[in-house]
């Protein structure tokens, strides 16, 4: 599957999702043929929020999807390897990055105030998302931080950065809306904050 097509998998999913009317999935099935590997067609980097889950939001079975979830979806090295294993080990040729409506760990980053120091870490990541969005348009910084996330990816991941360059990954940001269930292929970005940056700094 090349990349238009997973994306298109992913949005025909949605579809079905929003409309209540989920394809049927043998999920025995599934679980057999991936007992000898796996063979996902997107890897996906969400924020791990229990509202937002992708193999519901795209109606996609087992084995379809390789998923990483953290709060606001932060790029750290843990998060990058998973990336990086996704893409090249397991050849996805499609890199999602999965923002929200109403993301808490953004709207907390927005609000700023005292919190114990491993929320505080999460929140400094985001940080510079809220900076550019600005701390009453919670919304905005939502989608600076997917921005942030697919930079800094770009920015950190010579794996990355050679596979996009060949053309055998695509990378692009989508935004889940809770109220409806649709999402969003975010095609503007807002890149003013990362000038100055080298893809050749870690």
């Amino acid at each position: 599957m090349d990349a238009e097509s997973a994306i298109n998998k992913l949005l025909d999913g949605n579809k079905r999702y929003m409309s209540g009317k989920l394809a049927e999935k043998d999920v025995g099935s599934a679980r057999e043929a991936t007992k000898e590997g796996q063979h996902p067609f997107a890897t996906v980097i969400g924020c791990s929020d229990s509202r937002v889950v992708p193999e519901f939001i795209f109606d996609v079975n087992v084995g379809d999807i390789f998923v990483i979830m953290n709060a606001g979806h932060c790029v750290d090295t843990l998060a990058l390897g998973s990336i990086e294993y996704g893409v090249e080990h397991l050849h996805t040729p499609l890199l999602v990055i999965l923002g929200h409506e109403k993301c808490g760990a953004v709207t907390a980053a927005c609000q700023g105030g005292p919190c114990p120091p491993n929320i505080a870490a999460i929140l400094e990541k985001i940080r510079p998302a809220v900076e550019k969005g600005g701390v009453d348009k919670i919304e905005e910084s939502v989608v600076f931080n997917m921005n942030v996330a697919s930079e800094e990816i770009r920015r950190r991941s010579e794996i990355v950065r050679d596979l996009e360059k060949e053309g055998k990954l695509k990378i692009i940001e989508m935004k889940y809306y809770i109220e409806d269930g649709r999402v969003e292929i975010k095609k503007k970005f807002f890149l003013l904050f990362c000038k100055g940056w080298s893809y050749g700094r870690n």
